[in-house]
């Protein structure tokens, strides 16, 4: 067990309070593996995979991206592959599936593939106990908690930690306005949002957005959560389903070097080069409308962004590649294993609350 052993360790079965986040367009397959298997909740992530529901809206080539297989069989192979290479380590892990309303012929069909999953195998059943919903409505998924998942809601404001909360949900992640990807349009950043939303509710929230070490991972406990989830820490590892290019990216940018601007389900962060530059330039033709309550122009010139950045990013082109990231990407400098990087963490952590512990005496 380890020195930092909170609820959530305790309900899930996992070592370390560490969550990784579900993060598209990839499946994360590679990266829940490493993350489950070094006693953190490695999480599989299914967005990119709805993209041939969504041919007209999809961010991404989903053919190119993942082959023939349509996105539930997918899943299906995800879910299996996962759990068969977390076998030996007894490794717990999650699916993270996006709620969006522009999402939510997918998001059923996900939801309903990780029931299937679980009780056509009892390993799976054992394993596979979480399911993340996150950018939409929570209410319409108290259903999973029947099939004895534990259900987890990402939030970006007190207002909707609240309703996560009266819809069922078993633990919250708070995730500020640092973190990378999708973002509130509200920029309510954590070390304001992670403690009201403690304050705010009941059960067990987990903090996003800007944790990436061991001292991040101390002020979350400090300032009242039970752990941390990480993103683009996690993507900067070796093990990580994330392009090179990508990594060395994060690696490369400093805390200044990201931007936000419209996406596909709201307001995302991007790691800044021209691509991102001209998405924010395109989102900022529609602020006006957007703050008059007015309607906001067809987003269809964003996709195509998108959609072509991800071919650039495919392609190597650095400077035209579409890559989100978030602030903390300018405390990321190295490269580790999955297994290092949690280990450091950890042992950071316990140096900081040596720290503390010493002040007070």
């Amino acid at each position: 067990m380890s020195f930092l052993y909170t609820d959530v360790c305790t309900s899930l079965g996992i070592k370390y309070p560490i969550f990784q986040g579900g993060m598209g367009p990839y499946k994360t397959e590679d990266l829940a593996i490493a993350v489950s298997n070094a006693g953190a909740l490695g999480v599989i992530s299914s967005i990119g995979m709805a993209a041939t529901l969504l041919p007209e809206a999809a961010p991404v080539d989903a053919k190119r991206m993942f082959g023939e297989d349509p996105p539930k069989e997918l899943l299906r192979k995800s879910i299996e592959r996962v759990a068969e290479e977390t076998k030996a380590s007894e490794g717990i892990f999650g699916v993270n599936v996006p709620v969006a309303s522009e999402f939510i012929l997918a998001s059923k069909m996900f939801v309903e593939q990780v029931i299937e999953s679980r009780e056509n195998d009892s390993e799976i059943e054992k394993r596979l106990r979480v399911l993340v919903t996150s950018a939409g409505n929570p209410t319409p998924w108290a259903e999973v908690k029947k099939h004895g998942l534990t259900w987890v809601h990402v939030v970006p404001s007190v207002y909707h930690a609240k309703k996560a909360e009266k819809a069922g949900a078993d633990i919250i992640v708070a995730s500020g306005h640092e973190g990378g990807a999708h973002v509130s349009w509200d920029p309510v950043h954590s070390m304001v949002l992670v403690p009201a939303v403690v304050r705010s509710v009941d059960v067990p929230v987990v903090a996003a957005g800007g944790f990436c070490d061991g001292a991040s991972l101390a002020a979350a406990i400090c300032l009242g959560a039970d752990g941390i989830q990480m993103g683009t820490r996690f993507i900067a590892t070796k093990e990580s389903d994330f392009e090179d290019l990508w990594k060395k990216a994060i690696i490369d940018r400093e805390e200044r070097q990201t931007l936000t601007g419209r996406g596909l389900f709201g307001p995302m962060r991007f790691l800044r080069n021209k691509r991102a530059e001209r998405i924010v330039e395109r989102t900022l033709k529609d602020v006006p409308s957007f703050y008059l309550g007015e309607p906001v122009q067809s987003n269809e010139e964003i996709l195509e962004l998108e959609r072509s950045g991800f071919d650039e990013l495919l392609n190597g082109n650095e400077s035209e590649a579409l890559m989100f990231g978030g602030e903390c990407s300018g405390r990321v400098d190295d490269l580790p294993s999955v297994e290092e990087l949690i280990t450091r963490i950890m042992n950071e952590s316990r140096s900081a609350f040596n720290r503390i512990c010493d002040s007070l005496e």
